[in-house]
């Protein structure tokens, strides 16, 4: 079976808006279930390629200080 998991996310949120995609990310979050990884994955994807270079940094800066936090 040739399943493309990335069009398949992708089309599950299509058309979301703004509060629907931040409702959406909570729930994965709060579920915490590994089944929804993929998803945050697309997501991510897509902020990265949309993000300029000081977004970049900034986002990495986060991530840093969330590993930090988390050690």
């Amino acid at each position: 079976m040739n399943l493309n998991l990335r069009a398949a996310i992708l089309s599950n949120v299509s058309g979301h808006n703004a509060e629907q995609l931040e409702a959406t990310i909570d729930d994965a979050l709060q579920k915490g279930e590994e089944k929804m990884l993929p998803g945050l994955g697309v997501f991510f994807e897509m902020l990265w390629k949309e993000s300029d270079d000081q977004e970049k940094q900034e986002i990495l800066d986060t991530l840093e200080q969330s590993l930090k936090q988390n050690q």
